[in-house]
């Protein structure tokens, strides 16, 4: 009984190993890029958990008609979709900065840069 009360919250599962897998890659990648990699899949992980605690079992979209009496609420999706946008764009800052930051001083390894930054002070 235990075990099939576990497996029916699957989603929730899979975003806890999401999660753990993008928090362990910005924890132990010295790699611009890989990190925001994973900061990008930590973020996946946030949008499934807020998109499944939305779901409402059995409720249909809130129009209003006399044979429906239970409606999921559209705002966590909506807030979601607006933060997918943000999201995006700010991978994408990010990116750019990698960009800029690897013309600067030749690398995207964390290690190299503070090197070269210690250097030049």
């Amino acid at each position: 009984m235990a075990l099939l009360s576990l497996l029916s919250q699957y989603n929730y599962w899979i975003v806890v190993v999401l999660m753990m897998i993008g928090f362990y890659i910005v924890i132990a990648q010295g790699n611009l890029v890989k990190k925001l990699m994973g900061l990008s899949l930590f973020q996946t992980s946030v949008f499934i958990l807020y998109i499944s605690m939305g779901n409402v079992e059995g409720g249909t979209a809130p129009i209003l008609e006399p044979e429906y009496g239970l409606f999921s609420n559209p705002l966590p999706h909506v807030l979601i979709l607006t933060a997918i946008v943000v999201g995006v764009a700010t991978t994408a800052l990010g990116l750019a900065l990698v960009v800029r930051i690897k013309e600067a001083y030749g690398s995207i390894e964390e290690d190299e840069i503070q090197k070269e930054d210690d250097r030049q002070c």
